[in-house]
């Protein structure tokens, strides 16, 4: 199947795109929206938002090094910190917007990364607050694709192994199997383990997908 195809300058594009309209949504949240729970378990919306500021202004490697052993080299957990402790700044939306713009990179990362990053993390504040962060079909596509293929951290291709999910708003699928079907900003929630996503699919394999993102 032909897949949606972005090339870097129109990937940093969306990203910009992104960032503007994350830091729109947050401009309208309340002080109880802004310590509500995110997608992700364990992140408040306030951390995810931190999180998305300074993905543009990144400590150096050598921060990076001292805060990783910190973490005791978890991965995750030194992530989940950092934003944590950023996520006091007074003005998160504030500075999203003024480094929307920005090309610079953490150094353990990519323009690719960051792409899905920001789509994912936009639905994350968003979805538990019954707001919209709207997605183009294409740009969602080339996410999907980047987290299907690219192993660590989600393995989405060994988790979903015997499923084939199949995108109904563009042409997508990937995957072998069980079908599951549904919109393709959904799918890629799936695939980053958004259990909450689940409820907007369909096809017999949504039980088995169901399943193992519990």
């Amino acid at each position: 199947m032909r897949r949606p195809i972005m090339d870097r300058e129109q990937q940093w594009q969306v990203i910009e795109q992104r960032r503007r309209a994350v830091a729109d949504l947050l401009d309208d949240l309340t002080p109880a929206e802004w310590e509500s729970p995110s997608l992700c378990a364990g992140w408040r919306v306030r951390d995810v938002a931190a999180h998305l500021a300074m993905a543009p202004q990144p400590p150096g490697p050598a921060a990076m090094v001292r805060l990783g052993i910190q973490a005791g080299g978890r991965f995750h957990r030194m992530n989940h910190d950092v934003a944590v402790r950023y996520s006091d700044r007074p003005d998160l939306a504030g500075e999203i917007r003024a480094h929307a713009a920005s090309r610079r990179l953490p150094a353990v990362t990519s323009y690719r990364n960051i792409f899905f990053d920001v789509i994912v993390h936009a639905q994350d504040i968003a979805r538990p607050l019954g707001r919209t962060v709207d997605v183009a079909p294409r740009a969602a596509a080339v996410a999907a694709q980047r987290v299907w293929t690219m192993g660590w951290p989600f393995w989405a291709k060994r988790h979903l192994r015997g499923l084939r999910l199949a995108a109904v708003d563009i042409e997508w699928s990937t995957g072998a199997g069980t079908p599951v079907h549904g919109p393709i900003l959904d799918l890629l929630l799936v695939m980053t383990g958004r259990s909450v996503a689940v409820a907007n699919l369909r096809g017999p394999g949504v039980e088995a997908l169901s399943h193992r993102l519990r």
